[in-house]
């Protein structure tokens, strides 16, 4: 029976690249020179750290640039608050998502039970599997769930015949 899986995964070997890149632009960059302003990447999160919002707002802006020349989407970023630091430091966390929350998965399991299509949706994991008998109607589904699901940078892997 033919089958896709709905994931919510990024490139996590292109986000590092990014981060990265935009390191060395912060560290190259004349307006940096003399100031606190990085950028770190680790277990899936990345920390910018500043001398004040305006240069958090630059870092990442930076970092949206270079993430999209690397065609990662940058829907996967989830920003955190920008917190304080020792000092005049600010330093905001941003989380790199990786799966589909439960109620995100739940939400394309209602539209696609809703759209009277006949295919089925499964949880399974961080993953949804969506199986019906025609590959037609899986397409379909694949545009349905990529309509009502904007917010999220979903990608359609395990596709089966």
């Amino acid at each position: 029976m033919p089958s896709f899986d709905t994931v919510c995964e990024a490139d996590v070997v292109e986000v590092k690249n990014g981060v990265e890149n935009t390191a060395k632009e912060i560290a190259t960059r004349f307006d940096f020179k003399g100031t606190s302003a990085a950028i770190e990447f680790k277990d899936k999160e990345i920390t910018l750290i500043g001398d004040s919002d305006f240069q958090l707002a630059q870092i990442d802006d930076i970092l949206r640039n270079k993430l999209t020349k690397r065609n990662v989407d940058i829907r996967f970023l989830d920003k955190g608050d920008v917190q304080k630091m020792g000092g005049d430091k600010v330093k905001q966390i941003v989380k790199v998502r990786n799966g589909i929350a439960s109620e995100d998965a739940k939400k394309i399991q209602r539209v696609i039970k809703d759209s009277k299509m006949k295919v089925q949706a499964a949880i399974q994991g961080e993953a949804v599997r969506v199986t019906g008998a025609k590959r037609d109607d899986l397409q379909a589904a694949m545009a349905l769930i990529r309509k009502e699901m904007p917010e999220l940078p979903l990608s359609f892997d395990n596709f089966r015949d």
